[in-house]
């Protein structure tokens, strides 16, 4: 374990930090401390915490969990009902399960918890100021320090210096490591959800279903996810079209006849994807998740992204950790972006054509997954992760001519 310090300096130096506890920053910890390495897991909130998040889970996220994780499930989902503002809705059935449904306060400790069982080391309620790879705080050229605000006994806000050979950050799409590296962001947009509390005859009615709805704002569309006896409801759609977007929520609710019930949680996030050349690292830190900017542009799945990235994060993180020299880092840095790019770079670009073409003709789309099988066939293998959207558009040149614009 490479903890040995630097002349004159007693600190403890951490292989890797981790910033960020969410499935991006479990992932990258548990990545890296199950190969030996002394890790540390940083998080602001007190776990569990509530996340704005549907809360899918795709076959990409199960296939990327760690070994031996119990998914804790509130539902398995085998129909799709789609509908195109409320209206033509259709329902489509799969024999097998297509994607599951989770509350996040739930998996995402899970996560941290096997990431722990791993090894690394949690620390909640400690709020990342900043870090430093140069300057007074930094003992070497091996070493990055990590600023951290936490609160002492009473109250108080004390600061700390914690030192790491890697950083990853993995602080959500509002990052200040992202900062630090220099994430170039391109599409924005705003997430509205409500946790709403039903009755059981109401439960019974959703069980193993879930409702998408394409919206009437550009790229926009709402769901419905049931999870026992609550269900998760919520909108999406571009940035700067807040009034619009709470009134489609709230016309959402209202059509589906669940206005008369009481939310019990309701939400906002800002989802952000990264551009095509963002930097995923600055020297030895690197980030991932939220952070990078990682998720699918049309659907804004997330999870799956967080996941995927978490772990080559982590992994790669150990290698850079590694490094003796600037080069070096630099080398498994790249090795890193290359990875990321290579996979879900290749899939994040299908995804933002698919984005393009559903906003300008939302009703093309809808008429596609509802009456032609093959196009809901396809729509079924990805989200049970037998193959993914790259993979879909090698192998079927007439997705390819659509999604060119040539449709």
């Amino acid at each position: 374990m490479s903890s040995e310090n630097s002349a004159g300096d007693d600190r403890q130096v951490w292989d890797v930090v981790v910033v960020g506890a969410g499935p991006a920053g479990a992932s990258a910890a548990y990545a890296a401390a199950v190969a030996g390495r002394r890790v540390l897991l940083l998080e602001k909130a007190e776990l569990p915490r509530y996340k704005t998040c549907g809360g899918g889970i795709i076959g990409p996220s199960r296939d990327n969990l760690p070994p031996g994780f119990d998914l804790p499930l509130q539902d398995r989902v085998r129909a799709v009902t789609f509908s195109l503002d409320g209206r033509f809705a259709r329902t489509r059935r799969s024999r097998q399960m297509l994607f599951g449904l989770v509350n996040r306060p739930e998996f995402d400790q899970q996560l941290v918890e096997a990431a722990q069982k791993a090894g690394a080391e949690l620390r909640t309620g400690a709020t990342v100021l900043r870090v430093e790879q140069h300057g007074p705080a930094v003992p070497d050229r091996r070493t990055v320090a990590v600023f951290v605000q936490t609160s002492g006994p009473g109250g108080e806000r004390e600061e700390e210096t914690l030192l790491a050979r890697a950083v990853v950050g993995a602080d959500g799409s509002a990052s200040r490591i992202g900062a630090h590296v220099g994430v170039k962001l391109d599409q924005v947009d705003l997430g509205l959800e409500a946790e709403i509390p039903v009755p059981e005859t109401v439960a019974e009615d959703w069980q193993g279903r879930v409702l998408i709805d394409w919206g009437p704002m550009p790229g926009s569309y709402g769901w419905v996810f049931p999870k026992g006896d609550t269900l998760t409801v919520g909108v999406i759609s571009a940035r700067g079209e807040g009034a619009a977007t709470k009134r489609y929520l709230t016309d959402f609710i209202a059509r589906l006849g669940l206005a008369g019930f009481e939310p019990s949680l309701s939400s906002g996030h800002l989802t952000r994807c990264r551009t095509d050349d963002s930097p995923l690292s600055r020297g030895r830190v690197v980030v991932c998740g939220d952070a990078a900017g990682l998720l699918e542009p049309w659907t804004r799945e997330g999870i799956s992204y967080a996941l995927r990235s978490g772990r080559l994060a982590g992994e790669w993180a150990l290698r850079i950790a590694e490094a003796h020299d600037a080069v070096d880092a630099r080398r498994q840095a790249l090795n890193y972006a290359f990875a990321i790019k290579a996979g879900l770079g290749v899939e994040m670009a299908v995804g933002r054509r698919l984005h393009q073409l559903f906003a300008r003709r939302p009703g093309v789309l809808h008429a596609a997954l509802t009456g032609v099988r093959p196009a809901w066939n396809a729509f079924a293998k990805v989200t049970r992760g037998g193959t993914t959207l790259g993979e879909l558009i090698r192998n079927h040149p007439v997705a390819a001519r659509m999604l060119a614009g040539r449709e």
